[in-house]
């Protein structure tokens, strides 16, 4: 086996920290490793992927996946790092963000074979563990004085942490614990911020079972520009598409910056290292054509939605550059249509009105958003510069119900840049 998986993470650029002897540990056969999950929402989120190709890599490399969600730990919200205290959750919209993660995670892991991928919930283990019982077994073991030395306490220190919060480097060590004790699991792999997590568990194992066992970490993806990975100005990057549509999913890839393109095509894709490299020296030669990024972007938007749907992107992302046709245009559903001309003006017009047919004039100049008057719309008309959903009009042409978009919308473009989305309410 070699130690094939250490490798990949250091070309990859995943590789941050890990304890002495895991290079050694993972060289010496099959192994078994988890990541947790925290249940903070329905989906995971772009920034949760690190961890989701982490655990892609590891079975690819021959080894046993094991992604653990929550439940328990959920409950309680990890401090690390965070400036304020978490809202707690409760038990309805817990179970909801545990379903919606478990399905997510089963895109990505083979679940078959003897290598298959396991899915658990340390809720399953806590429901029946009782205060008492937990700071007899568990808490006598790990000194305040150790629990403070971390830097995820470090940091809250002056803020304030709850018992609550500060209780939780045990329950997640005691994860650790659990799973080495029943399961075999003799690492731990998470973000650089988890890392006094995960050696609390290695301590607990050591210190109530006798063992050894091993941490691993990534490093903290951050842009180029030193801003957040995972946001844009409209909030978070979700798997799910009901938060983030596969438009917006793929533009997200598609705009990266060509310093994060690169890092991002070795983390988030299985592409091999010298189909990565060939992608790279490309794109050196024609950075104009975003090599890098259309090939990231068409990777991982199939792999969390799918072929069809990075195909519905791809033509949706041509409409607004003019290089699409109007059947292209009729083929979007209301939620593309809409990401696709989000932040253009809007007009909007009466469908009853527009039952018995409209003169364009009327409908692209019912506010003067696209055209000044009816004289300039009239002008450009004439020379062939207006288009109504992609197809060129004259004044003469009148509109009807059939020419909606999406049972609900219109496109009028004046020129080749300039769009008003004319909405029929």
């Amino acid at each position: 086996m070699s130690t094939s998986f250490v490798e990949e993470l250091r070309w990859r650029r995943m590789l941050h920290d890990s304890m002495p002897g895991t290079e050694e540990f993972l060289a010496s056969g099959p192994q078994k490793a988890y990541i947790g999950f925290d249940p903070t929402a329905d989906s995971l989120g772009v920034g949760n992927l690190v961890q989701v190709m982490m655990l892609v890599h590891f079975q690819r490399a021959g080894h046993q996946p094991y992604a653990l969600v929550g439940g328990a730990t959920g409950m309680v919200g990890d401090p690390s790092f965070k400036a304020a205290e978490r809202s707690l959750l409760d038990a309805e919209s817990l179970q909801k963000n545990l379903e919606g993660q478990k399905k997510q995670l089963m895109k990505f892991l083979d679940f078959d074979g003897p290598q298959g991928a396991q899915l658990v919930n340390n809720y399953d283990w806590f429901k029946d563990f009782g205060f008492l019982d937990f700071i007899r077994e568990v808490g006598k073991h790990i000194t305040v004085n150790y629990m403070l030395a971390k830097d995820s306490v470090k940091s809250r220190q002056e803020s304030g942490i709850s018992f609550t919060e500060f209780s939780y480097q045990l329950i997640q060590g005691y994860d650790f614990f659990h799973l080495w004790k029943n399961e075999g699991i003799r690492l731990q792999m998470g973000g650089s911020d988890q890392w006094g997590n995960i050696t609390t568990g290695t301590e607990l194992i050591r210190r109530m079972g006798g063992g050894e066992a091993f941490a691993l970490t990534t490093p903290l993806i951050k842009k180029a520009d030193g801003t957040k990975f995972g946001k844009t100005e409209g909030g978070n990057i979700w798997l799910d598409p009901n938060r983030t549509s596969p438009y917006q999913f793929y533009q997200f890839w598609l705009n990266a910056a060509d310093e994060d393109a690169g890092n991002y095509i070795r983390i988030f894709t299985t592409k091999s290292r010298e189909e990565i490299e060939a992608l790279e020296a490309q794109h050196a030669e024609a950075p104009h054509l975003r090599i890098l990024q259309k090939a990231l972007a068409e990777d991982i938007t199939a792999r969390v939605h799918s072929v069809e749907e990075v195909e519905k992107a791809m033509a949706a992302s041509q409409i607004l550059f003019g290089q699409s046709t109007a059947e292209s245009l009729r083929a979007l559903d209301s939620k593309t249509l809409l990401d696709v001309f989000e932040g253009v003006p809007q007009m909007t017009i009466s469908k009853a009105d527009l039952a018995a047919g409209i003169p364009i004039l009327d409908v692209i100049c019912a506010d003067t958003a696209l055209f000044a008057s009816r004289g300039e719309a009239k002008k450009l008309m004439a020379a062939g510069g207006v288009s109504l959903n992609k197809t060129k009009v004259d004044a003469d042409y009148q509109v009807q119900l059939s020419d909606l978009l999406a049972d609900g919308y219109l496109l009028a473009q004046k020129g080749k840049k300039n769009y008003a989305l004319i909405v029929v309410a």
